[in-house]
């Protein structure tokens, strides 16, 4: 800008937002999608996933209710291949955000690119390694590794960490969960189940120890016993890949270097394929930070794990996302 012309940047609306949720986390993840869009003045089509559509209905009554504009928040139930493809294909969309599986994302950032090269926002899978130093506080750690699925444990501490790890997880209530004491309840689905289940057959027949559970809980509904593998090897499945239910995998290391290398090398044929989040365990502040600051992933915890805050962006490196969502960094995109 000088005395001759005027220069200046002008944020306006992306127009219409396509938005389509997973099963898990209904209500946090809507909340996550539509506050953003609607702040920077876009209109929003949005897809609840077919297992778990009455928070998104609900909450569709609710904006009514509130006298949102007609049209402004349109909210759809049905099923991925059919109402989503339409979300991700439509021309008239120009942006589509996605939270669900690598594997399903991929196929939402190709149908973006084939129509109107949308722009797209993918917080995909994750396999996020918690990392337990000799220094760490155990009980603290133990307590906050119970929502971890890799846990990397050094060699000084593995025996009593596990010990105390396998106290935790037969300490876990698992049963209806309406009911206040209940820890965990049942998965959302005969597909998720079987999938799982899948899973523990795998680390079976691949030589991984059951340590804990690796069966049914109970005779009736989708219900798993909490479970842990130990003597695992770096190319089995139970170690790539996310599996997404109550399975642990306990993983000893001797040192920084080869947690780092351990940690950072997991998936197929020893590539890097997630970068979603991780968590470090230690008393030396020092040495959390800097090891958090070496793994490959998007989000790094220290002492604590799956700690979301709205003014802090959340989001993945590789094959775990493009984007982020939460924070400034969210009305940006």
């Amino acid at each position: 800008t000088d005395e001759r012309k005027l220069i200046y940047t002008r944020h306006e609306p992306i127009g219409v937002v396509g938005q389509i949720l997973p099963w898990n986390f209904p209500l946090l993840l809507l909340t996550w999608k539509i506050g953003p869009a609607l702040a920077t003045g876009n209109s929003i089509v949005l897809k609840s996933s077919e297992f778990t559509p009455l928070t998104a209905i609900r909450l569709g009554q609710l904006i009514q209710e509130a006298g949102f504009p007609p049209g402004v928040v349109n909210i759809l139930t049905g099923y991925g291949p059919i109402v989503g493809a339409g979300i991700s294909e439509h021309p008239d969309i120009d942006k589509v955000a996605f939270t669900g599986s690598t594997l399903v994302g991929r196929k939402v950032m190709e149908a973006a690119a084939k129509s109107n090269l949308k722009q797209t926002t993918l917080e995909l899978g994750g396999k996020s390694p918690n990392i337990i130093f000799d220094d760490a506080d155990l009980e603290q750690a133990v307590n906050w590794a119970a929502h971890g699925i890799l846990i990397f444990v050094q060699a000084g501490i593995y025996d009593k960490f596990l010990k105390m790890f396998t106290d935790k997880a037969k300490s876990i209530k698992v049963g209806d969960p309406f009911l206040n004491e209940t820890d965990q309840g049942p998965q959302v689905s005969q597909l998720q189940y079987d999938r799982i289940m899948g899973y523990i057959q795998s680390g079976k027949e691949q030589g991984a120890t059951v340590h804990l559970g690796g069966n049914r809980h109970g005779t009736e509904g989708y219900f798993i016993s909490p479970t842990i593998f130990t003597d695992t090897k770096p190319d089995m499945k139970i170690v790539q890949e996310e599996i997404f239910g109550p399975v642990g995998v306990v993983i000893k290391f001797v040192d920084e270097a080869d947690v780092l290398r351990q940690a950072n090398d997991t998936g197929v044929d020893g590539l890097t394929v997630f970068g979603l989040a991780a968590a470090v365990f230690s008393q030396n502040i020092n040495r959390a930070l800097e090891t958090a600051h070496k793994l490959k992933a998007g989000t790094a915890w220290v002492n604590c794990v799956n700690q979301l805050h709205p003014n802090v962006p959340f989001g993945g490196y590789k094959q775990s996302g493009i984007g982020r969502e939460l924070g400034e960094y969210a009305l940006h995109q």
